[in-house]
């Protein structure tokens, strides 16, 4: 283009939802399974913020077999009399233009709503190629048909309806959607942490796209004790749970928690309905009267003496599965994302009524407070015992020159972003990864045998293994109180066990390692897991290799005859140049990456297959044994 063509023709205006159409992944995050996904939540959203308002009791979300979904709730129903300023139908502003609804402070919308942006909606229209609003209010069912954000048929009564309410059937778009089949567990995790959010509301998951059409409803008149319950159920708590709700300044707070004899903190935080992943002040506020409250119970009962350091947050925390839900109407979150709560106010609010609920706990249960004042004790001794241990591995590393790991077998590029880490299960397979590795972005570490289950273990007794001592050196980021990300020394930490049993195992406490104790490398995308082929396939001089059995079946047909089968359960049957050619090689290897979708359903899985308790482990295997392939026998 030149600069003389460069003119005013050449400046787009996109109106109405067409931006939207243009630019979806700006919306909803992308066209792929999460933004299909995020239409479904943003019209559950519209109805949960009826019931935050204190008029809708019930929503049922309805998975329809033509790849529709219909979302129905009892509320006041969208208004449909004539908006003032756009001299349309209220209901028309709502579903066809953006930054419209009732989320910004006028009278008679939202005091309190989830979907601050006002997009939702109307959003959901413009990325649908079909859609219809119902709704039944003023003595009258209405209805309004829409194709990709554009009225098809404006709003006309349908007849008489008693109720009221709302009712959004849409159909995504297969112009902008790459994947459009909607997950049945996907949207239950999601519709259940919505029902425990909100005491009392009834949420109905139905799939009609099955022979047999499924539902599920959940309601939880516990709220948040019912989630901690639920959270702690396969976990062997030290108290019944506390708990707090309260208003103050406009501010609605909800607290429940409870100690369990496990070593990981899992607390969850909430503003308006919005997982607050990265926390902010309602969740500072929360630790911080925690911490004062162990401490204060802990020297006014002499267990911890004037002359002994305070107990320090981090120990104050161990194993604490707490939920923590605020309600505000005007919530300041950082970014876009609404990832982290920004409203100070907050944090003074939280740390008051959570304070003197624990301060009143400990006084009328004496028992319990010196259970948990017990805990933290030996959870200070224990983050003590593993300084040491890390002091120790400091002045280890510095007496033998290199500061890394004997057995590390590092590669020539220093820049972390070329760079790569395979950890491999043991020496004979380390020595065939070693052969054939590139050696300017390849860095090999074998493990010999299994890692210590950190699941079951202290911070201390984490440190004192040799092998997790070995990787923390290797990976350089620190660990505990001192992880820093951005002292990575590999960006691909990629996890290269024998595809047996003992390799699955192998592969299960590595992963449940990272998860546990380094999580944001498995939360940026750091680890992934190679993928050996099962199988190496000859015809004459031709090779392939095949990583599943239908892939075997494809290259060999029904009989098989005029090839030669060899069958890989472990990475030492394959010489250097296999490895490297089916595993290790950037152009033709298979990397799974492993990724943190939902935080709640990766904290039963760990707590299930890694925990003390047998039974849920058991249930697990019943539940999944139909589906296991490749079993070592």
């Amino acid at each position: 283009m030149t600069v003389n063509s460069y003119t005013g023709e050449a400046i787009e205006v996109l109106r109405g939802l067409e931006a939207v159409r243009k630019r979806p992944s700006m919306y909803i995050g992308n066209t792929a399974e999460r933004g299909l996904h995020q239409l479904a939540y943003e019209a559950v959203d519209n109805a949960v913020d009826e019931a935050l308002a204190g008029f809708a009791r019930n929503v049922t979300v309805t998975l329809h077999k033509d790849g529709s979904v219909t979302v129905e709730d009892d509320g006041r129903g969208i208004p449909v009399d004539m908006h003032p300023e756009e001299k349309k139908p209220a209901v028309e502003v709502v579903m066809t233009m953006l930054h419209a609804g009732g989320k910004f402070g006028k009278g008679g919308g939202y005091k309190v709503s989830g979907g601050l942006h006002g997009v939702g909606i109307s959003v959901v229209n413009a990325l649908s190629e079909a859609m219809t609003t119902r709704v039944k209010r003023d003595g009258y069912l209405w209805e309004m048909k829409f194709s990709r954000g554009d009225i098809v048929q404006k709003l006309k009564k349908l007849g008489k309806a008693d109720e009221t309410g709302t009712l959004q059937w849409f159909r995504p778009d297969p112009d902008i959607f790459e994947v459009r089949e909607f997950h049945w567990d996907v949207l239950q995790k999601r519709l259940r942490e919505l029902a425990f959010l909100n005491r009392g509301l009834s949420i109905t998951l139905r799939d009609e796209r099955g022979d047999e059409p499924r539902e599920r409803t959940y309601k939880y008149d516990g709220g948040i004790i019912s989630f901690v319950e639920w959270l702690n159920e396969k976990k062997d708590p030290l108290h019944p749970i506390i708990s707090t709700h309260a208003e103050r300044d406009g501010t609605d707070v909800e607290v429940a928690m409870q100690y369990t004899d496990t070593y990981t903190e899992l607390l969850y935080s909430y503003a308006n309905n919005i997982n607050t992943i990265e926390g902010g002040m309602h969740l500072l506020g929360f630790r911080t009267a925690v911490t004062n409250a162990v401490n204060g119970y802990a020297r006014k009962r002499g267990m911890l003496k004037e002359s002994d350091s305070s107990l320090s947050t981090d120990d104050c925390m161990e194993g604490l599965t707490a939920v923590v839900s605020v309600k505000l109407q005007e919530p300041q979150f950082e970014g876009q994302t609404k990832t982290k709560l920004g409203n100070a106010k907050v944090r003074s609010i939280v740390y008051g009524l959570v304070n003197e609920r624990l301060e009143f706990f400990f006084e009328e249960n004496p028992r319990y407070a010196r259970a948990i004042v017990d805990k933290v004790m030996q959870a200070q001794r224990a983050r003590d015992a593993a300084k040491k241990a890390r002091d120790l591995s400091r002045r280890k590393n510095a007496l033998d020159g290199s500061g890394l790991p004997g057995k590390l077998v590092d590669c020539k590029n220093t820049d972390p972003r070329e760079s790569e880490l395979f950890l491999v299960e043991g020496d004979s397979a380390g020595g065939t990864a070693k052969g054939g590795r590139d050696p300017n972005s390849q860095a090999i570490l074998p493990l010999r045998g299994k890692i210590l289950n950190v699941e079951k273990a202290r911070l201390d007794k984490v440190l004192s293994n040799e092998e997790i001592r070995t990787m923390i050196t290797a990976l350089g980021t620190g660990f505990g109180d001192e992880f820093d990300l951005s002292k990575l020394r590999y960006h691909k930490i990629i996890l290269m066990t024998d595809a047996d049993v003992d390799g699955s195992h192998i592969r299960t406490l590595l992963l449940t390692f990272f998860y546990r104790q380094m999580r944001p490398l498995v939360e940026e995308g750091h680890v992934f897991i190679a993928q050996p082929p099962l199988y190496g396939i000859r015809k004459g001089k031709q090779q392939w290799w095949a990583f599943s059995e239908p892939e075997l079946r494809s290259i060999i047909g029904e009989d098989g005859k005029e090839f030669t089968i060899q069958q890989y359960k472990g990475l030492g049957e394959m010489d250097a140049e296999q490895l490297a050619q089916t595993t290790m090689e950037s152009g033709n290897r298979r990397l799974k990456q492993i990724t943190v979708e939902d935080a709640v359903e990766a904290e039963q899985i760990f707590t299930d297959l890694m925990g003390d308790k047998v039974e849920p482990r058991k249930q697990y295997i019943f539940e999944y044994a139909k589906s296991v392939k490749n079993l070592d026998l």
